[in-house]
């Protein structure tokens, strides 16, 4: 599997650029080089948290989890938010104490270099996981690639840092601990937003973006027998997406015209998103106040002229309620 073989990659990764830090603030003794060490701790536990609730996530379902183990990657999110947040707060600290008892800094060329080098590999690393991350519908990969970038970008304003203070001879040695008070502010705004967006996955908030996906293809491709949907829930877990909904269907069709009807559908899905689907729909049969809502020609059945079909949107497909009344 292709998320769990790019996870292991960024673990392993992580180790090496974290080792590779350490070494760059033992010659510096910079508190700015320190707080990127820092970051590579949390890099590293998010690393190795993120490839076990991945390989957890691909765990088909059971018993004790119908709906699958997909939420261990939101779980595993909340953790990675949090130790950012931590780092972030630990590097202030640092800073301030720096500020407050400063000391001298050696071997800036040699540091620079190490940075530098970390950077830009923590930016190639991000920019593959999150591709990845978006292909494969993985938030663990999406918010490591994320995390990794922002690590990347934040390592510009130590390289700044680190040359002013090679510039000025040490003479602004208060500079290296305000870049890493700014590098702190960025890694905490980085954990909120991971933080917030992994709360949002347990607590099953809409995700408006998907669900207007969803819809626009179903709009885009609703067949005239589709007399009306309604309710519609659509979840993403991990690779697996659920989508419950309330479809009205000719009162005359059976149980066999029926079951047609939803798996035409759960195709239509399964091949536009390129991922597994789980589909709950509920048949409702038609009224006789929607036949002018109804654009199924030659039908049987029909009490009343055809006007115009509703218009699928957020507003009308939440609800459950059938559309014409």
């Amino acid at each position: 599997m292709k998320p769990i073989r790019v996870q292991r990659f960024i673990a392993l990764l992580s180790v090496a650029l974290f080792l590779a830090k350490i070494l760059a603030w033992y010659l510096t003794h910079s508190v700015t080089v320190l707080t990127d060490a820092l970051e590579g701790i949390v890099n590293m536990v998010a690393g190795f948290l993120g490839l076990y609730s991945i390989i957890l996530a691909a765990v088909p379902r059971d018993t004790n989890h119908p709906y699958g183990h997909g939420k261990a990657e939101f779980l595993s999110a909340a953790v990675e938010g949090t130790l950012i947040i931590v780092a972030g707060a630990v590097t202030i600290y640092a800073a301030i104490r720096h500020l407050i008892r400063p000391h001298h800094i050696e071997r800036l060329d040699i540091g620079l270099l190490i940075v530098a080098t970390t950077g830009g590999i923590n930016y190639l690393a991000g920019s593959y996981a999150a591709k990845q991350g978006k292909k494969n519908n993985s938030m663990i990969l999406v918010s490591a690639g994320q995390h990794l970038k922002t690590d990347a970008y934040s390592t510009v304003a130590i390289i700044i840092g680190l040359l002013l203070l090679i510039v000025t001879h040490n003479k602004w040695f208060w500079m290296d601990s305000v870049v890493a008070m700014c590098f702190a502010v960025i890694i905490i705004i980085t954990g909120y937003k991971v933080l917030r967006r992994s709360i949002a996955g347990i607590m099953d908030e809409m995700d408006i973006v998907l669900l207007k996906e969803v819809i626009a293809l179903l709009q885009e491709k609703r067949e005239p027998q589709w007399v009306d949907l309604h309710n519609l829930r659509v979840i993403q877990y991990g690779a697996l997406m659920h989508v419950d909904a309330h479809m009205t269907l000719p009162w005359y069709y059976n149980v066999e015209d029926a079951a047609q009807q939803i798996h035409e559908l759960e195709n239509l899905i399964r091949a536009h998103f390129k991922n597994q689907v789980e589909l709950f729909i509920h048949i409702d049969s038609c009224k006789p106040y929607q036949c002018k809502l109804c654009a199924l020609e030659n039908c049987p059945e029909r009490q009343e002229a055809f006007q115009k079909q509703v218009k699928w949107e957020i507003g009308n497909l939440w609800e459950d309620k059938q559309h014409g009344k």
